[in-house]
């Protein structure tokens, strides 16, 4: 008769092999992300040669007495109204139409390039020469642009409380 079996005896990989599949897995997905893995060194690449890499190394090494200063400098009283006034502004950027902003921005630009040219030009234009430019159709639509933007400004300054000090 047969014998019971008392013992099964486990065959483990060994150390060496263990390392092998780990190797093995570590260069498949290598070279399955091999793009990526080159984009990322490129990165690094650029950043180690404008010094990044060492500034951030430093702020690492440093991060106790970095975290301290930055917790100071949040804690004074120009960085609430600072962090508090940044987003106000952003809150204000979404609210504009970009199509609209772009148009303003695009006037914006032409009439500082036109104010800078005037201003190398050092002639002072006289009173009848600007009497004279209030007709043209560009000083004509920019005025008619400020007045609905002044008349929109005290609209928005009459919804707000006044506080008188």
């Amino acid at each position: 008769m047969a014998k019971a079996i008392r013992q099964i005896k486990k065959e483990g990989r060994t150390r060496e092999e263990e390392q092998a599949e780990a190797v093995a897995g570590i260069v498949r997905e290598l070279a399955d992300n091999s793009e990526a893995i080159l984009t990322m060194i490129s990165i690094v690449k650029n950043l180690h040669e404008m010094g990044a890499l060492d500034t951030l190394s430093a702020l690492i090494e440093k991060r106790n007495d970095v975290g301290v200063i930055a917790v100071q400098q949040l804690n004074k009283p120009q960085m609430h109204k600072t962090i508090k006034n940044g987003i106000n502004a952003f809150n204000f950027l979404g609210t504009l139409n970009p199509d609209q902003l772009k148009t303003m921005l695009s006037g914006l630009s032409k009439g500082m390039e036109r104010a800078a040219d005037s201003a190398e030009n050092e002639e002072t234009p006289s009173l009848w020469q600007l009497g004279k430019s209030m007709r043209t159709p560009e000083t004509r639509a920019t005025m008619a642009m400020m007045m609905e933007f002044l008349q929109g400004m005290g609209e928005g300054l009459n919804e707000v409380p006044r506080h008188n000090k």
